[in-house]
């Protein structure tokens, strides 16, 4: 790396100042520390000396806060009506969709695991052509549900939408909605594994429907999404192979069996924990508070048995399904978990970079990364809740984001 005279003789380098730089989860953090960008890529990472002192800011009215990598939203909707008609919707109203969705606390990637495949690769499209500010945006396209198995709990979307998501019926049927999602520019696919219904018993998804599904992804070199719902569901998930759990069997009794919980971990199966999504769940079906906040606490203790025994965890919210999209009780729910403030910023850094081959790019403020910068106004060493609490974002070293 060049010294610090030396880069602060280049003009195009910029210079954002902290009072505390957490570089990584494994590394240790910097005191008074300096992020030093040029064209997008961060070019040092050191505590602040002399030959800082004259470096322009790169984003003037952020220096000060804690900084970290920046963050990556593993579970994700872009349903809202903020962008309905995203080919023609006003860029502003996009903007401020997914400024209050994403941007504001700090997710500087995030990855949308179902939607209107097309309206999703509008919005992308406008975004990328610099139209509005706003995260790099990651999509799984159409989901695949079980046959003639749309769950419940989408009965209050616009039918237009729910007609054109597929049940296919055949391993046939599944494998074109796959390829129609990847040929359109999709990253990922999406399997709906268990469907609860109403009056009736949950609908499941055909074991060679689920695993033919998923070889066709992972012979495109993507990645596979699975909604388990239940026990049975992550069984079905371990057989097709898929790689992440879009959430743990939550609601289902602990203890969840020994067995099971390795052989996910043994397969390499991340999990996106949605704890919050459990509150919001039960305040949906009335439960009353007191029996509410056991199940809860059942789901949160047996969740932090799986990461406490070496269980690799993405953060993820599914905002855009619920409508609260404050993630602070998501954090505080995986501290209660027992995750340390590192291991949740992993979660949101390290692991999802590991996860999708790009250590090399994202995840850390290292020298050659992507300058994906989080300013927070608190330090989460102090509280799990700081991590919600974001001064500034910036992507590729450009300010999307500023309280």
């Amino acid at each position: 790396m060049a010294t610090s005279l030396a880069l602060a003789a280049e003009p195009e380098v910029r210079a954002l100042r902290g009072a505390k730089i957490y570089p990584a989860p494994d590394a240790p953090p910097i005191a008074d520390g300096v992020v030093l960008v040029r064209e997008g890529r961060i070019v040092g990472v050191a505590k602040r000396d002399a030959a800082h002192a004259n470096i322009p800011p790169l984003a003037p009215g952020c220096d000060g806060g804690v900084l970290v990598a920046g963050f990556q939203n593993s579970h994700v909707h872009l349903n809202g009506p903020a962008f309905s008609n995203a080919g023609a919707a006003k860029a502003t109203t996009l903007q401020d969709g997914l400024t209050a969705l994403l941007t504001r606390y700090g997710f500087t990637t995030a990855f949308d695991i179902a939607s209107d495949r097309d309206n999703t690769l509008a919005l992308r499209r406008r975004l990328n052509q610099g139209e509005f500010k706003g995260p790099r945006l990651l999509t799984a396209g159409l989901p695949l549900f079980p046959a003639q198995g749309l769950p419940v709990y989408l009965d209050h979307f616009d039918p237009a939408f729910l007609a054109k998501l597929p049940q296919p019926e055949s391993v046939a049927s599944a494998l074109a909605t796959v390829q129609q999602n990847l040929d359109a520019g999709a990253e990922a696919t999406k399997l709906f594994l268990v469907t609860p219904q109403r009056n009736r018993p949950a609908k499941r998804m055909a074991a060679d429907i689920a695993a033919g599904a998923a070889a066709e992804t992972h012979r495109r070199g993507h990645l596979v999404f699975a909604h388990p719902t239940d026990l049975d569901g992550v069984k079905a998930a371990l057989s097709a192979q898929v790689d992440i759990l879009a959430h743990p069997p939550l609601g289902v009794p602990g203890p969840w069996p020994t067995a099971l919980m390795d052989e996910v971990r043994a397969q390499g199966v991340y999990m996106v924990p949605t704890l919050k999504l459990l509150r919001y769940e039960l305040t949906k079906e009335k439960v009353p508070p007191q029996p509410a906040e056991a199940v809860l606490q059942d789901s949160v203790r047996e969740f932090g048995r799986f990461a406490a025994a070496g269980g690799k965890v993405l953060f993820g919210t599914d905002v855009d399904y619920m409508e609260d999209s404050d993630p602070t009780e998501e954090y505080e729910l995986l501290a209660q978990a027992g995750l340390n403030p590192m291991q949740t910023l992993a979660a949101l850094t390290t692991t999802p970079a590991e996860r999708w081959n790009e250590s090399s790019r994202h995840g850390r403020l290292a020298p050659g990364m992507d300058a994906d910068i989080v300013v927070l106004a608190g330090d989460p060493a102090q509280s799990a809740k700081q991590f919600a609490n974001v001064k500034c974002t910036l992507r590729g070293g450009q300010l999307i984001f500023s309280r």
